[in-house]
């Protein structure tokens, strides 16, 4: 009687420890495009905890975005550091860092544009300076940094796969602060 249950309590702790082994580790990682956010205009990002066994944890997120248009280029880092609140696939997401960006911009005197003589309507730059530019925000120079904040709500599977998220972005520089700016943003977890 006494190796039958023993022979059982063997069986059963190896059932508890075979359990815990096939038990799903929460995805908590993700790369997600967002469409305004941190990234200004539009950025690519990655996004990971610190603790790789909690979902509502600290974490970072790491991206770049930008555009080039006819004489004018942006380029943007956003580097921020988060927290997720909430259960499940539901997170309050709230956090902070900073948007890294540079810029070209070429401005032009269109009173001074002429017809060379091959037909082509010409308008040459004033200055090919990057003395400043404005995103939401006047931006002094090129490069320049931008404070950013987060706070919005973060869906996210348990075991990964789609996800998405909408946030409100607060942005500041030295010329001041603009607290409504959004983003959206579709991705991948796991």
């Amino acid at each position: 009687m006494k190796a039958l249950l023993f022979a059982f309590c063997l069986l059963l702790c190896g059932q508890i420890a075979l359990a815990q082994d096939t038990e799903t580790k929460p995805a908590t990682q993700a790369i997600f495009i967002e469409l305004g956010g941190p990234g200004l205009p539009y950025s690519f990002n990655y996004d990971f905890r610190f603790d790789k066994t909690k979902m509502d944890s600290w974490g970072m997120r790491l991206g770049f975005g930008g555009y080039a248009l006819e004489g004018d280029s942006f380029f943007s880092l956003p580097v921020m550091v988060n927290k997720l609140y909430g259960k499940g696939n539901h997170f309050f997401e709230m956090g902070f860092g900073a948007t890294f960006l540079a810029f070209k911009n070429e401005v032009y005197d269109y009173n001074n544009c002429y017809t060379d003589q091959n037909g082509n309507y010409i308008c040459n730059p004033i200055s090919s300076s990057n003395s400043g530019t404005s995103f939401i925000l006047d931006i002094d120079g090129s490069p320049s940094v931008m404070g950013v904040m987060n706070f919005g709500y973060r869906r996210v599977p348990t075991d990964g796969g789609f996800m998405w998220k909408v946030n409100v972005n607060p942005i500041f520089n030295n010329n001041g602060f603009w607290p409504l700016f959004a983003g959206v943003g579709l991705g991948y977890s796991f």
